[in-house]
């Protein structure tokens, strides 16, 4: 690089010695700044290749492997997975084994038993860490993807028509939290219906075989059950219809014992998610097709639920952090809980999200 500046340094000189010589006027005013431009852009550009190696060895990690719960829908799993295929988790050092489950609760429950460090939840599992089970160090999306729905065959092509009815529901989750605000806004509550306790892959089955009456549950299950009911289903409710109540975030959370020991492994994985979630806003249909890879679903089943969700960007979370978005939503969260029993009295969110994680990932990301 600098045997290239030197010969562009001596091509200007030698070009204003000619025109010195006898060249035309035009002549020595066009070529001498051409060439000086030519020049600071080399040099530019030399700084630039510096900076940039100079960064690269700052940012040498020793690689560390964790261990990532996810669930098989696109809220849950879009996230890691671009953190992942696209090289996010690697540039920071993090060698990450991604682990299928059917809900925030079994995930919490695998991290406590230490077989899983680092776990995705949906609203409902918040409540959980509001109670001391989890601690949660970095927002995912805000979800739109939670539904109610009823088989009309069975008699349901309402809220009202729930009361009585079997409808399946996996306890805990952001899909049960939907039921209840669906519930509450005719006058009725659970105890009103039947609930029956199922994971999500089991409540697609029974709707479509029609064991139950109606179910609340999440995507991709709310579109296959839909497709596979055609006119006998009806959509009943979803996170839509209650955004002016409450924000439903997901996020990423880990253990407290996992967070003291691990600092520095979280900082880093925040930092490849914040980074994932620039380029998840701007391509989320080639994301969904990853998320389809690795959820072993046709694309076409992932691609219709790119709008079940607000894809954060990392931009998002700084502002966020420091205009109380965030904390809002975790609070406004709360309330949700509180109102629907969940939880008996509020608590300060500062006692189970890490936000400093956050921002530190925010702040080693935007140096």
């Amino acid at each position: 690089m600098k045997k290239r500046i030197a010969l562009l340094v001596g091509a200007a000189l030698a070009a204003a010695s000619l025109t010195a010589s006898g060249g035309s006027k035009p002549a020595e005013t066009t070529a001498a700044p051409a060439t000086t431009a030519a020049a600071t852009e080399a040099k530019t550009e030399a700084a630039k290749e510096e900076t940039t190696a100079a960064a690269a060895e700052a940012e040498k990690f020793e690689t560390a492997k964790v261990r990532v719960a996810y669930m098989p829908n696109m809220g849950s799993a879009s996230l890691a997975v671009t953190a992942r295929d696209k090289g996010f988790f690697e540039e920071m050092g993090l060698d990450v084994e991604m682990v299928e489950f059917q809900g925030g609760p079994a995930e919490i429950a695998a991290m406590a038993s230490g077989d899983i460090d680092i776990s995705q939840i949906g609203h409902g599992a918040h409540a959980l860490c509001a109670e001391g089970e989890a601690l949660i160090f970095q927002i995912d999306c805000t979800s739109l993807a939670d539904a109610v729905i009823g088989n009309k065959d069975k008699g349901v092509s309402s809220i009202e028509e729930l009361k009585g009815k079997t409808v399946a529901v996996t306890s805990g989750t952001s899909a049960e939290i939907i039921l209840n605000l669906a519930l509450q806004s005719v006058g009725i509550s659970q105890d009103d219906v039947e609930t029956v306790e199922m994971d999500a892959n089991g409540i697609v089955s029974a709707m479509i075989s029609g064991n139950v009456d109606a179910c609340a549950t999440w995507s991709p299950g709310t579109g296959t059950i839909m497709d596979a009911l055609g006119d006998k289903g009806v959509m009943l409710a979803n996170n839509q219809d209650y955004v002016d109540q409450v924000t439903f975030p997901s996020s990423f959370i880990t253990t407290q014992k996992y967070a003291d020991a691990n600092h520095d492994i979280l900082v880093r994985f925040a930092r490849a998610l914040q980074k994932a979630g620039d380029y998840r806003a701007e391509n989320i249909d080639e994301v969904a097709k990853l998320v389809a890879k690795q959820c072993e679903v046709d694309e076409s089943t992932m691609l219709a639920c790119t709008g079940e969700g607000n894809w954060l960007t990392g931009e998002f979370v700084g502002e966020g952090l420091k205009d109380g978005t965030i904390k809002n939503y975790y609070e406004n969260q709360q309330k949700v809980f509180i109102d629907g029993g969940r939880l008996k009295e509020a608590v300060d969110v500062n006692n189970y999200i890490l936000f400093d994680i956050m921002q530190e990932a925010y702040d080693a990301n935007h140096k």
